[in-house]
């Protein structure tokens, strides 16, 4: 029929990409687009903060102590006198770092273990989950306050009060974090294994690592991706949580969770001190989950949005 055109099944092809379907499916989660943009908002606020607003946030002016929100201090003041704004800052970018690092330091381990366990075919597999199932059973919290009172000395003086503490942090709360995801990409392993593109890459002489690395793996990064979007929210949750036991980094390293702990004794004077860095926690914490879940509706071909 003249005027009538159709697109070639090639044509078709070259305009579908995975990439592009899951970003078009996230777009359609308005809770994760709201949360991944205030999300790069706090980033960009703790990273260009600096060079926006200038004031230090070890600079004490005892005058100016407990003042409320006000144009020269928008946070208002500690006790001290210190800038709450510059403070929390600073501190941002210790906190979000602690998650992003905590992140990769469960992911890796978690990836590492679920892979050898799902592409075991003997005891190595059940002796890793054995391992895992083990590491689930401790008590965390209890555990992470044990590690911390007997590693933190000796990496203070190894790598300084801050370095030695970031590296602890990271390590123990990385370390306590692999093992739902060892598990869940032990599941994946094992399903996609026997699927027929990886028999074809086994019958054509493919290695094992192989086979993982080129088929296996990158079919399943996706609940991977979803899992550490969750890690980093709890890495931030326990760094918050150390910090405001006053087991964290040292009292002049104003994470966010120190500057609450700071400010629970002045909560019925100077109840901003809490309310800032605490609004800063919840609306990190809450946008992570809010973009795991749109990744996992993204990632999720079954589920139609």
């Amino acid at each position: 029929m003249a005027g009538l055109t159709l697109a070639s099944p090639s044509a078709e092809r070259r305009g579908y990409s995975p990439g592009r379907e899951a970003w078009r499916r996230y777009r359609r989660h308005r809770p994760a687009v709201v949360s991944a943009v205030l999300l790069l908002l706090l980033i960009a606020a703790v990273v260009l903060g600096p060079f926006i607003w200038r004031v230090s946030a070890s600079d004490i002016d005892v005058v100016a102590g407990m003042q409320g929100p006000s144009l020269a201090h928008p946070f208002g003041t500690d006790d001290l006198g210190q800038d709450i704004l510059a403070r929390m800052i600073y501190g941002g970018r210790i906190s979000l770092a602690v998650g992003l690092a905590a992140m990769l330091v469960s992911v890796f381990v978690g990836t590492l273990i679920g892979a050898l366990a799902g592409m075991s075919r003997g005891p190595l597999g059940y002796a890793l989950m054995w391992l895992t199932d083990l590491f689930l059973s401790l008590p965390q919290l209890p555990l992470l306050l044990m590690l911390i009172y007997l590693f933190r000395d000796g990496l203070k003086a190894a790598f300084g009060p801050e370095g030695g503490i970031f590296i602890l942090i990271v390590l123990v709360i990385g370390g306590l974090r692999w093992m739902p995801v060892a598990r869940l990409v032990r599941a994946q392993f094992l399903s996609l294994r026997e699927k027929e593109f990886v028999e074809a890459a086994r019958a054509l002489g493919a290695s094992p690592t192989r086979q993982v690395i080129r088929h296996i793996l990158p079919n399943a990064l996706g609940p991977v991706i979803i899992a550490g979007t969750i890690d980093v929210a709890a890495a931030i949750i326990a760094e918050s949580t150390l910090s405001f036991l006053g087991l964290g980094f040292p009292p002049d390293t104003p994470t966010w969770g120190r500057i609450l702990y700071d400010a629970k004794d002045f909560l019925d004077i100077g109840p901003h001190w809490a309310l800032f860095p605490g609004a800063a926690i919840f609306i990190a914490v809450v946008a992570i989950n809010f973009i795991g879940d749109g990744l996992r509706d993204a990632l999720d071909a079954r589920k139609v949005i």
